[in-house]
């Protein structure tokens, strides 16, 4: 069996459970987005050099498949959807609380760029960020979708922010967007 099915050639592709849609359909639009994501985070994880952050991130990466499978199953499908849950969610989150702890972990606006490896996971925060909003677009549209896909993403950009900053620290580089002199109040980075 090839990968070249043609059934695509229409611009139609099928859902999880075989429900035929336009591949411009924002369910589509949603687990591709998820699918870049995780793309985009192989990349980063491949010029990583910091060990506990490549783990955390190929963990995630298979998480990834779970979001977008759910994403990928509509509610009506006879297929049941992959496991996703609120300790997903919350192992996220405990991430998150334990970089934001590091001392000297920066906690302000940041300019992308100060390193490679920090500059690959800023470029999948933004793809993350994307993600989120085409699963905000998809739920306002009407559609079901799995309880816990939109909290997940949204935690995993913070985490994939903080992923940056950690590394930035680790090699003592300061990716401040303002200098000493302005302040802002903590964790002012959230767009």
């Amino acid at each position: 069996m090839s990968i070249a099915t043609k059934g695509g050639d229409g611009g139609q592709t099928s859902l999880a459970g075989g429900m035929r849609v336009s591949k411009a359909d924002l369910r589509v639009e949603a687990y591709g987005t998820v699918d870049e994501l995780n793309s985009t985070l192989g990349f980063a994880r491949s010029i990583c050099t910091n060990p506990e952050i490549c783990s955390a991130v190929h963990e995630i990466q298979n998480s990834l498949f779970r979001v977008g499978s759910a994403l990928a199953t509509p509610p009506e499908s006879k297929k049941g959807t992959p496991p996703l849950s609120a300790a997903d969610v919350d192992k996220l989150t405990d991430m998150v609380h334990a970089i934001e702890a590091m001392d000297g972990i920066l906690s302000d606006w940041s300019l992308p760029g100060a390193l490679t490896e920090s500059a690959a996971f800023e470029v999948a925060r933004t793809v993350c960020r994307r993600a989120e909003r085409c699963i905000v677009r998809l739920t306002e549209s009407g559609a079901e979708i799995h309880e816990h896909a939109l909290p997940y993403i949204n935690r995993l950009s913070d985490l994939i922010w903080l992923f940056g900053r950690q590394i930035e620290l680790g090699s003592e580089v300061d990716s401040r967007l303002r200098d000493e002199k302005k302040t802002a109040p903590r964790w002012s980075r959230a767009w």
